[in-house]
């Protein structure tokens, strides 16, 4: 599977910005996703993923209650909502794909458990 992520930009502390990925080359309702940044001079760390299904949601604690991940496999996209932006949220975003789909959630906070990931897009919130 292909991915492309965008809809990043430069947006104040507070604001708000909604992330896409697009997914084609293969059957996208089969894949567990995931979105994870990368700043600059650290690690990529994990934000949220959501089941193939979209049933279910999983959050970093650094980000839950402010982004908000969902689905449309009939797009062959995900979303990643971005409300109350900080300065420590810049990064660059990227999306990941798992297949075949874990047996248990919470191994979709480990990177190594993705498959595919695509280039990403910046997010800049200025102070």
């Amino acid at each position: 599977v292909q991915l492309q992520a965008f809809g990043g930009g430069l947006v104040q502390t507070w604001g708000s910005l909604r992330l896409s990925c697009a997914a084609c080359g293969s059957t996208f309702s089969r894949y567990d996703m995931g979105w994870f940044r990368q700043a600059p001079g650290k690690e990529r760390e994990f934000l949220a993923a959501i089941r193939w299904s979209g049933g279910r949601t999983l959050y970093a604690d650094s980000v839950k209650g402010r982004f908000t991940m969902s689905r449309d496999n009939a797009k062959n996209t995900v979303y990643l909502q971005m409300d109350s932006l900080k300065p420590g949220d810049t990064a660059i975003y990227y999306c990941e794909a798992d297949s075949p789909p874990v047996a248990i959630l919470s191994e979709l906070r480990r990177e190594s458990t993705f498959d595919y990931w695509g280039q990403g897009t910046q997010v800049t919130v200025s102070s």
